[in-house]
């Protein structure tokens, strides 16, 4: 899901745009695999219909709710960098969406653990001046390359980070 260009101001370009880390989908993959195989041996012991039948509704339902709401969760969250603002949007059915113009940004911070360092990610805070204070965005890929890129994004709109 493309950040809309129609919702940029004039002359506004986007620098980065991201989704989650692709980590955040290893579980629902797992729990995909366990309940396909899973379901299918069941099936395989099971000769009646209605055994059958409630081994995949229950199959079913164990996917959409550990698979499909995740996956769905990690593509509609977006993470868009402009020369402009930090664009942040999520949310499946139902959008909440925070934008901080870099005019605001005060200081830019990341971290992550040993398995983050390992796999190119991990949460940034964009700490802004207003009474919202700081957004904080878990999973970024490439988190140090994003904390670099919006410091010098700060630094160019005037607004020099302590």
């Amino acid at each position: 899901m493309a950040y809309p260009k129609k919702l940029l101001s004039d002359n506004e370009k986007v620098v980065l745009e991201t989704h989650p880390h692709w980590k955040t989908l290893v579980l629902p993959v797992v729990v995909l695999l366990v309940t396909l195989g899973l379901a299918g041996y069941l099936i395989a012991l099971v000769d009646n219909n209605v055994g059958t039948f409630l081994i995949l509704g229950l199959a079913a339902l164990l996917v959409v709710v550990f698979v499909v709401v995740p996956f769905l969760r990690w593509r509609t969250t977006l993470f868009v960098i402009t020369d402009e603002r930090v664009v942040v949007r999520t949310g499946i059915l139902s959008r909440t969406g925070r934008d901080i113009p870099m005019t605001r940004v005060n200081d830019v911070t990341f971290s992550h653990n040993l398995l983050e360092r390992m796999l190119g990610c991990g949460t940034l805070v964009v700490e802004s001046a207003g009474e919202r204070g700081q957004v904080q965005l878990t999973d970024v890929p490439r988190v140090e390359q994003v904390q670099k890129t919006l410091y010098e994004l700060a630094e160019k709109a005037g607004r020099p980070l302590a």
